[in-house]
């Protein structure tokens, strides 16, 4: 009998004070393992084509998959079918289905080494190396965190789409650091719920370019796809979701510093796209203008010559802090810097 999730519309502040409605989601897990999923859409995210609106909520998906789908009559807004092209509006209910992939049966376990910072029969919390996928995707459907998780533990949370079996909450192929993982069904609502009311502290180290001309700040944006990227995760005026971003400096070197981060909201790309906006990209970030391009124009050669040895973005996860479902206790997670970071920060602090 399919199993439902049901989260209930209620209100909370934003950054700004004011009062909007919290998102809702609602998703089934169907016995033959296809995902039903449904989105209020909020006034911020009206006016969007369906489906570009669908590629914004669930990122896992390509714009042209959620048309296929809608074509197929698997996506029904206010119970009626409609086109890619419709425009949505505040309030509307957007019902997705989402087929099993030809790739679930891929879903086999393999063994890899993991590193263990907690676990218990409810939760497991690792240190992530970077280049590592979380899940299964579009262009990765081998070699996975998950496909590592499976191998070491014979149970994970069935909550969750098809190939994310346990997985609550993301970090970016080349982001290493904390990462929790519930393998019970209490925990994974349990930590769902904890993600979404802001109860996870987060906190990052970030490598970036350029020296901070104050020792602490807070960014507060609109978060969204890029207009004409839509790989790329952009600032946007008049509409997106909110996006809060804390950060101080562990050290500054003079063209580059380091900061802690904290994230009070877990946008795609948030860290990222916020420390380039404010002029100061991750080290090694390609992407958000941080490669190699800027490490190039760095005075300094010593400096010059260890941040062009970044092969992706200096960005780690340090610290996870949460509420154990089972036990009501506190979690604190600290996550030790893989090699490559730990090696450049080394080596930055022998060139002063």
């Amino acid at each position: 009998m399919a199993q439902a999730l049901q989260r209930r519309a209620g209100v909370r502040r934003n950054v700004g004070g004011a009062k909007r409605p919290i998102f809702v989601h609602r998703e089934f897990q169907m016995p033959d393992r296809q995902s039903e999923h449904t989105f209020i859409v909020t006034g911020e995210e009206q006016g969007r084509r369906l489906d570009i609106y669908l590629s914004g909520v669930i990122s896992d998906l390509s714009r042209s998959h959620f048309k296929k789908l809608i074509a197929e009559g698997m996506v029904l807004v206010n119970g009626s079918a409609a086109k890619p092209s419709h425009e949505t509006r505040a309030g509307d209910e957007v019902r997705v289905r989402i087929p099993p992939p030809d790739s679930v049966g891929a879903l086999v376990p393999r063994q890899m080494h993991l590193e263990i910072l907690f676990e218990d029969d409810d939760l497991i919390i690792l240190n992530k190396p970077p280049g590592l996928v979380v899940h299964p995707g579009a262009g990765n459907t081998e070699g996975t965190l998950v496909h590592g998780l499976l191998a070491h533990s014979p149970r994970l949370a069935l909550q969750g789409a098809p190939l994310r079996p346990g997985i609550v909450h993301r970090l970016d192929k080349d982001t290493s650091g904390a990462l929790v993982v519930a393998k019970s069904e209490r925990a994974y609502l349990h930590l769902i719920d904890q993600f979404k009311t802001h109860g996870v502290r987060k906190e990052y180290l970030a490598l970036v370019y350029g020296s901070p001309s104050a020792l602490e700040g807070v960014i507060s944006t609109l978060l969204g796809r890029h207009p004409t990227e839509r790989k790329k995760i952009a600032v946007l005026h008049g509409r997106g979701r909110e996006a809060l971003t804390r950060w101080r400096v562990e050290t500054d070197w003079g063209e580059t510093a380091l900061l802690r981060v904290i994230i009070e909201t877990g946008r795609t790309h948030q860290i990222r796209v916020h420390l380039s906006h404010i002029g100061h990209p991750v080290v090694g970030d390609e992407t958000y203008g941080g490669g190699k391009r800027r490490a190039k124009n760095v005075k300094s050669a010593p400096k010059r010559e260890i941040l062009l040895g970044a092969d992706r973005q200096m960005l780690h996860a340090e610290r996870l802090e949460l509420i154990h479902p089972a036990t009501g206790r506190a979690i604190v997670a600290t996550a030790p810097l893989p090699d490559d970071f730990r090696e450049i920060l080394e080596e930055l602090r022998k060139s002063v």
